[in-house]
């Protein structure tokens, strides 16, 4: 079938939304399906992602406002900061100026079997649902957080219309985990289908693992203050007067720049690296630490990647309690009893995944 992706990041960009659009596009042309991604692309190569493969990446356009490409350039000057600043809540501004790339693409299209857009930014949807005359058999919208139903992200109370709007005309939305669909209106709740991030399960190249002569542990991701926040756990750190080294993958993460100079070279921060690099690194550690998010409609995807490196995790919250704690100062002693096991592994295989996503378009069609 003709399928069309619309999104804002795609591969080279390291985030987990683009993971899943790059994913989602790859597992489907490799079934066969005739696959068009439209994001805002830079100026990255797609031939070898193209080649043996009937896909094609096409350019949303060049954000004049903020917004990053998927080479990660973007024109993110004082005055675009400062409006965005300014009027995100208001319009969700930058994001806001994808609604005319999107309505333009859309247009180039004819006969498209399946439509799926990929949120974040949720502009993605909105646009798409402003399409006139859109001509596709089966519209999904696949989504990682809730939008207005994100308990850690307070919007004007009129985007409540517009998400309902969205939710009307899509034929159906794609969530990660099943406690999401309590982000969503239960008038919608209907429409929601759960299919977890999908991961590529071939040639994954992990290190041999040899027990590190210091403990040696691992985090990767973002943080957000009041949300994952990892201050409690790196305080505790800062107390411990024994050796260990703490490797951290985050852009921008002021919140581990705090404790760095108290740290010392006990806590080594670095860059995000290409997903294939990253697990090679991480499969090297003795142990791996995952901070929930307080919210229960969300988790972080981070733990599938863990998964695949056969490293134990260990799951804290940003309280940092008495038990968390307790099963810390075990996995220290190289005891992981308590580590977080993630079953099911399988389901996030992508060739699994797309085939969820075809499944619901031929119910569609077949009803």
């Amino acid at each position: 079938m003709k399928i069309v992706i619309v999104t804002q990041g795609i591969y080279p960009a390291l985030d987990p939304r683009s993971h899943r659009s790059t994913q989602l596009a790859m597992g489907l042309a490799d079934i066969g399906h005739d696959v068009t991604v439209y994001a805002l692309l830079g100026k990255y190569d797609y031939s070898e992602l193209q080649k043996g493969r009937n896909l094609t990446f096409k350019n949303l356009g060049i954000s004049r406002w903020g917004m990053s490409d998927s080479d990660n350039n973007s024109k993110y000057t004082i005055l675009n900061r400062g409006l965005k600043k300014l009027f995100w809540k208001v319009c969700l501004f930058p994001d806001i100026e994808l609604v005319p790339m999107i309505k333009r693409a859309l247009r180039q299209e004819k006969n498209i079997d399946l439509l799926i857009s990929i949120a974040v930014p949720y502009i993605d949807h909105f646009g798409v649902a402003l399409c006139k005359n859109l001509k596709a058999k089966c519209w999904i919208s696949d989504c990682g957080d809730p939008f207005t139903g994100n308990p850690f992200r307070k919007l004007p109370f009129y985007f409540k219309y517009i998400e309902k709007y969205w939710c009307k005309k899509t034929d159906y939305i794609v969530v990660p985990i099943e406690a999401a669909k309590n982000g969503y209106f239960e008038k919608f709740r209907n429409k929601i289908k759960v299919i977890p991030q999908g991961f590529d399960f071939r040639n994954i190249n992990l290190a041999e693992y040899k027990e590190n002569i210091i403990p040696t542990f691992a985090y990767s991701g973002a943080v957000y203050k009041d949300l994952r926040d990892p201050s409690a756990f790196l305080r505790y750190l800062t107390a411990l007067h024994f050796p260990f080294h703490f490797i951290v993958y985050s852009v921008g993460g002021a919140i581990f720049g705090n404790f760095s100079k108290q740290l010392g070279d006990k806590m080594e921060i670095r860059p995000y690296v290409k997903r294939d690099q990253l697990l090679h690194e991480l499969s090297k550690v003795d142990f791996l630490i995952n901070i929930n998010n307080k919210s229960g409609v969300q988790q972080p995807s981070k733990l599938i990647d863990y998964a695949m490196t056969k490293r134990p995790i260990l799951t804290l919250t940003s309280d940092f309690n008495s038990s968390e704690r307790k099963a810390f100062d075990e996995f220290l002693k190289r005891d992981y009893t308590h580590q977080t096991l993630v079953e099911n592994i399988d389901d996030y295989n992508i060739e699994n995944v797309v085939r969820k996503f075809t499944d619901i378009y031929y119910k569609k069609i077949n009803s």
